[in-house]
């Protein structure tokens, strides 16, 4: 059966549906295609420092109205007030990074060993973005910033549960000048966005979500020859090599790990400790995870924790602990479902998973931290190396040195030493292996969808 109204609010919390948004006609979608075609014909011929002066008032205006897209996204998809109004604030920083050294990092570059050859980054022309429900405002602010101070005009497709946030984006960048057809949004089918991949107006397509839908999208990027950039499921491995403070190892572990309820693609999904400070790392982790409470509006206790995206989301994490359980695993705490419609998953603590579980090769996407004990360094590194999937990841040790040769080793797109890392907007971003391919943030980030024209000129005719 068709369905008529697939984008819609439903309160995580209370499972109620608040909102309901109808899919865009096709006839809609053609006049997206149509109006961000002909208004990147205007849009790259300004020059770049006008564009970067409008992205700099779009950063201002997520600020000005963080309480605002706050709210949206606590309705949306459960997060909690103060971390959504910093994820708004943080879109500030990302949109300033860009407005302050996009022209800097769109300059001519010059070949080195031609003194007459040069490469220019120019625009290529509308590209799409197909958007997570996670960080509904910086997962959008982060493709949307250096597409559209490159030049690029932008089409949003946003996750179906998040069209009150995608209409508040929308409205913040006409608000702050972005010409009409600059930045669109539609809500959009899935065969409609199939569509508009296959149309030659449109350029590229840059997707944040599943392994599911990067694969199924790529898919059709490749059939039509279009750039894609995939940033897709992550399974990071968090090794403590050792530690002389294993209490505060534990408590940046868990805090890491809780961060938007679990529900992020660098969670550190896989804690790889020595066998040493092992057992009393695991007691610190089910410590913490034994003082949390569930949200409730107006809750300030920092041991709260936040409604799961869905109870769907929260039925299929519990299957897969289940799993692990049955097949002998030790679920410390933690792990069950609260009563009713919302989407309350009681955060857990997860050891002795084993390869013929599910919790091993899949994502837990949500509370639980899954706990290894290793006695090597070796034995680390195979461990981490052991999935399909390669996002970040976090070495820790008192030995710097020590961290190092052990991170050199993992197969990841981004290593970190002694930080959790994340927050930072001028450092790239994605995977190798099946977490996707292609980088945003930082120089590397604007890069993805320009034109790399090569000048060279001849001086000696």
């Amino acid at each position: 059966m068709t369905q008529t109204a697939p984008y819609q609010v439903t309160d995580p919390a209370t499972g109620e549906v608040a909102q309901t948004f109808p899919f865009a006609t096709d006839a809609e979608v053609e006049q997206a295609l149509a109006g961000t075609t002909a208004a990147f014909a205007e849009w790259r011929r300004r020059p770049v420092i006008e564009r970067a002066a409008i992205i700099k008032k779009v950063g201002e205006l997520f600020t000005e109205r963080s309480a605002e897209l706050a709210a949206l996204s606590t309705k949306e998809m459960g997060k909690q007030p103060v971390e959504a109004v910093a994820e708004a604030q943080f879109c500030t920083r990302l949109f300033d990074y860009y407005a302050d050294n996009g022209p800097e990092l769109l300059a001519d570059k010059p070949v080195p060993g031609h003194d007459s050859a040069r490469v220019e980054h120019l625009p290529i022309g509308p590209v799409l973005g197909v958007m997570p429900w996670n960080y509904p405002h910086y997962q959008v602010a982060r493709f949307a910033a250096p597409n559209l101070v490159a030049g690029n005009t932008v089409i949003l497709k946003h996750a179906e549960n998040c069209p009150t946030s995608s209409l508040a984006i929308a409205r913040i960048m006409r608000d702050a000048g972005i010409p009409e057809g600059v930045f669109v949004n539609v809500f959009a089918t899935h065969d409609q966005v199939a569509s508009m991949i296959a149309d030659k107006r449109l350029r590229g397509v840059s997707v944040t979500g599943s392994e599911r839908a990067g694969a199924v999208i790529a898919e059709t990027a490749g059939r039509n020859l279009k750039k894609v950039v995939l940033q897709l499921n992550g399974s990071d491995p968090y090794i403590i090599l050792d530690s002389d403070d294993v209490e505060g190892a534990a408590a940046i572990a868990w805090e890491t790990r809780m961060t938007n309820v679990g529900q992020a693609c660098t969670s550190n999904k896989r804690m790889i400790v020595m066998d040493e400070i092992y057992d009393d790392f695991v007691a610190a982790l089910v410590k913490r995870a034994t003082a949390a409470t569930p949200y409730r509006p107006g809750d300030e206790s920092p041991d709260s924790y936040s409604p799961m995206v869905s109870r769907r989301a929260a039925e299929e994490l519990l299957a897969q602990v289940q799993d692990a359980v049955s097949r002998g695993a030790t679920l410390h705490i933690g792990g069950t479902l609260g009563d009713g419609a919302g989407a309350y998953f009681a955060p857990a603590v997860l050891t002795g998973v084993t390869p013929d579980m599910r919790a091993y090769a899949e994502e837990l996407f949500g509370p639980v931290a899954v706990v290894y004990r290793v006695s090597s360094d070796n034995e680390a590194v195979e461990l981490a190396n052991a999935v399909d999937y390669g996002l970040g990841s976090a070495v820790w040790s008192t030995d710097v040195e020590r961290a190092m040769r052990v991170a050199c080793q993992l197969d990841v797109g981004m290593v970190n030493v002694n930080t959790p890392g994340g927050g930072r907007v001028d450092l790239p971003f994605g995977g190798t292996k099946r977490s996707g391919f292609g980088r945003e943030l930082g120089a590397l980030g604007i890069e993805e969808f320009v034109n790399k024209r090569l000048v060279n000129v001849a001086t000696d005719v």
